[in-house]
């Protein structure tokens, strides 16, 4: 007996964690400053926090109410109904979703490279077909609907990250509308706005209003810091929102998740907070870092160093940890994440004392 044929799929190789690195150096944990996940320096929410403790002694039943009143929660502060918000166990559990919904064996999808390795593993494991459209360095990663669709050829989904993972570049949504414009009828564009709460720029959710072909993609990990118990959800279509439930896991988002979502949600002073702690963490490695960098929409910066690895592991060993881009395909740059004003003055001067004079 054997799984089936797996070979062709990417492995998701997360970055170290804390104490992972910790005892890899046989330091403190207190003493690492981890920049390589694009988690919220903050932590999580407080009122989420105190509403986790509340949940601990419910945790012996279903999420049915939490995830109910969630959702109402969520379809209120997007204006929609109540059946196109789609929770998740995380991002990437809304990515199953849809794949599950649009997917049949052998569709194609057309993903961006580089970009989130989840994209072509969800695919894939709904027997998809992966395509790629390339953002270019030579062209500061620009996402254009141009770019995207000369290398479309009839693809089910195509993926759209916005602000973009890892390079920080942002599609404005009027290059999202012609992009929809241009696909066949039986297309779905998917925005992945993950890192939506760290730019201005308005969400792509107001293309649901007159267009059954885009779906956008939001997450409760990073702005309000609940990465460890994994929720996410997608705003979908009117029009073919029914088929949530034919698709769904039982109790896609556990009680814990549900009502730590529900408190953080209302948190806007946490949310604030992080977000100007990222845009000054951005500039601040933008404007010091011996590096050359991009302008981020994101809770981190892109820096070309030469050798990425090489310098991801000698910033390891004096207790900072970026990310080395080279499962990106950028083997020349690393991804760091903004942390907070400490760490991340820690941060660019242990970049640059590694690049040298």
């Amino acid at each position: 007996m054997h799984p089936r044929d797996l070979s062709s799929h990417t492995v998701y190789r997360a970055g170290g964690g804390i104490e992972e690195v910790a005892r890899e150096l046989g330091v403190d944990p207190d003493d690492l400053v981890k920049l390589s996940s694009n988690e919220n320096p903050l932590g999580p929410s407080p009122a989420a926090v105190a509403a986790i403790r509340e949940a601990a002694e419910r945790i012996h039943s279903y999420p049915k109410a939490s995830h109910a009143d969630l959702v109402a929660a969520l379809a209120d502060r997007w204006d929609v109904d109540p059946e196109q918000v789609w929770l998740a166990n995380g991002g990437d559990g809304a990515l199953d979703y849809l794949a599950r919904a649009v997917l049949d064996p052998g569709d194609a999808v057309l993903v961006p490279d580089p970009g989130f390795a989840y994209y072509p593993m969800s695919a894939r494991y709904h027997h998809g077909v992966v395509r790629s459209y390339p953002l270019r360095k030579a062209d500061d990663f620009e996402q254009t609907a141009r770019g995207i669709l000369d290398h479309c050829d009839g693809e089910r989904i195509v993926y759209v990250t916005t602000p973009h993972n890892p390079t920080g570049s942002e599609m404005p949504i009027d290059e999202i509308r012609a992009l929809a414009a241009g696909t066949g009828e039986e297309t779905l564009v998917l925005v992945d706005e993950a890192y939506g709460r760290f730019t201005e720029a308005p969400s792509a959710r107001t293309l649901l209003d007159d267009r059954d072909d885009v779906a956008v993609l939001r997450t409760f990990s990073k702005s309000h810091g609940l990465a460890g118990v994994r929720l996410g959800y997608a705003l979908v279509p009117g029009a073919w929102a029914d088929a949530y439930a034919r698709i769904n896991t039982p109790f896609a988002a556990s009680e814990v998740a549900c009502r730590a979502g529900i408190a953080a949600l209302d948190d806007e002073a946490h949310v604030a907070e992080t977000v100007e702690v990222a845009r000054w963490g951005r500039e601040y490695m933008r404007d010091g870092l011996d590096a050359r960098t991009w302008e981020s929409g994101g809770n981190f910066v892109l820096a070309e160093v030469g050798d990425a690895a090489a310098l991801a592991t000698a910033t390891k060993k004096r207790g900072v940890i970026v990310r080395d881009c080279s499962s990106f395909g950028l083997s020349d740059c690393v991804r760091i994440s903004c942390g907070t004003r400490e760490e991340t003055r820690r941060a660019v001067e242990t970049v640059n004392e590694v690049l040298g004079p």
